[in-house]
């Protein structure tokens, strides 16, 4: 059998973590089981973790490790795991309901075992017997976000009907009759890639210069690495309605609703108003095509760069500025711009990658000042063991330097943010959640 080499960007991935900055991301899903609130057996958390530890070995991806190989130098590999043993990657954990989100502040902040395959799966039963709450964990060189749900999805009750797959963003093709496409292939390749790498190189430094960057958004470099983890629902009617009324994309506004919301906190805080530019928001792009482009391993990803225009003190002007930002980089491309630099990882070496990796690490927060990504999920109903999901809050991995991750996600009509700080820096982050329903509430009432 020949030898998988992890790609490039996966192996930047696996290089670049550390014990106090782990490079997973996840999704906490609440589930109920079917029917009225005590009709269950009581015993659904118990059976949840003994069908995802039965699942578990019938899905070839989740049985895979990471190992180290003599050539190319500084490359790594999968392989099976010869003594894969579910009951070292799903856990059942006795917690309580209401504080289902505290507890996932602790476990996101632990590091996955690098000698087993990077997953995990973390059952947190309440004292609530019919509702329970997974946190499911992959290492980022195992999938992104789309590929992390497509394995998380197998492990769920099957689902009737035809799946609905998910649409990535297409990445913009080489226009007929360029000088590129009449040179041979392998040197057009070369070309295109030393030439999008100078592209991408200019376009971080025009526009990578931290300007106007609250203090509230870095945290230390050197920090212990604790999480704190809050979730938020909101009425994605309301959403809707503010794009009806004010222009622009669902994720427009999403978008708008954390600057929104980051402006807010800090006024509430205290902190000094903002001001120039503001902070850098790393907008995630999936390069996934076709549609049955949602499913495999491995990261497929590019990026926007997108300055959140905290300063701005009105809320519908907000929303046009950030409307505008996204506007240029779609019309650029998501293998354009500074936000594309995850490109780069395919002009690396591998050993590149295994000398380099720290380094990089600790440079993501000249890059960037906040990761704010979106994992669109499928218009299905999932369940596990009967019980269905009711809430999932996408959860992003923080790099060095950074005290804030956001991801969202849409599912059956409700809106979740998945909020993730450094502890250390962000003692108030649930004060954050109630200033994005806030933001949601002042938007509705100007397009009202």
């Amino acid at each position: 059998m020949a030898t998988e080499h992890l790609s490039p960007l996966d192996l930047a991935f696996w290089r670049m973590e550390s014990a106090d900055h782990p490079m997973h991301l996840g999704a906490l899903a609440v589930f109920r089981a079917a029917g009225h609130p005590g009709s269950g057996d009581g015993h659904a958390a118990e059976r949840a973790a003994a069908l995802l530890a039965a699942r578990c070995a019938a899905v070839p991806g989740l049985r895979r490790r990471i190992r180290d190989v003599l050539l190319p130098l500084g490359a790594a590999a999968w392989s099976p795991d010869p003594g894969f043993d579910p009951a070292r990657h799903v856990f059942l954990v006795r917690t309580d309901r209401t504080r289902v989100h505290e507890a996932a502040g602790p476990l996101m902040a632990r590091p996955l075992d690098r000698e087993l395959p990077p997953w995990e799966a973390h059952v947190l039963a309440g004292p609530d017997p019919d509702t329970f709450a997974v946190l499911f964990k992959f290492h980022h060189a195992l999938a992104d976000g789309l590929g992390a749900l497509a394995l998380a999805a197998a492990l769920f009750d099957e689902v009737p009907g035809p799946r609905t797959p998910v649409r990535p963003v297409p990445v913009p093709g080489q226009r007929a009759g360029s000088v590129l496409s009449r040179l041979p292939g392998v040197l057009a390749a070369r070309v295109q890639g030393v030439g999008q790498a100078l592209e991408i190189g200019a376009a971080m430094a025009r526009g990578g210069l931290p300007l106007g960057v609250p203090a509230a958004l870095t945290a230390d470099p050197a920090g212990a690495g604790t999480r704190t983890v809050v979730g938020l629902a909101l009425d994605l009617d309301e959403v809707n309605l503010i794009r009806k009324g004010a222009g622009g994309t669902v994720n427009d506004v999403l978008i708008t609703l954390v600057a929104g919301a980051l402006r807010r906190w800090l006024a509430e805080r205290g902190d000094p108003e903002p001001l120039g530019a503001g902070p850098r928001a790393l907008i995630p792009v999936s390069r996934r095509r076709g549609p049955r482009g949602f499913e495999g391993a491995g990261n497929r990803l590019s990026g926007y760069l997108l300055r959140l225009p905290l300063a701005e003190p009105d809320a519908l002007r907000r929303l046009d500025r950030v409307r505008a930002g996204m506007d240029r980089n779609k019309d650029a491309g998501p293998a354009r711009g500074a936000g594309a630099v995850a490109l780069l990882a395919d002009h690396v070496h591998p050993l590149g990658h295994r000398l380099g990796g720290p380094l990089v690490a600790q440079a993501a927060r000249l890059l960037y000042d906040i990761l704010v990504t979106s994992v669109p999920l499928p218009g299905l109903t999932f369940s596990l063991g009967g019980s269905r999901v009711h809430e999932v809050y996408p959860l992003a991995p923080l790099a060095r330097g950074q005290s804030l991750a956001v991801a969202v996600s849409t599912y059956k009509g409700t809106v979740y943010y998945g909020l993730v700080a450094d502890a250390a820096a962000v003692a108030d982050l649930a004060a954050l959640a109630g200033a994005l329903r806030a933001e949601l509430d002042a938007l509705v009432r100007e397009v009202s």
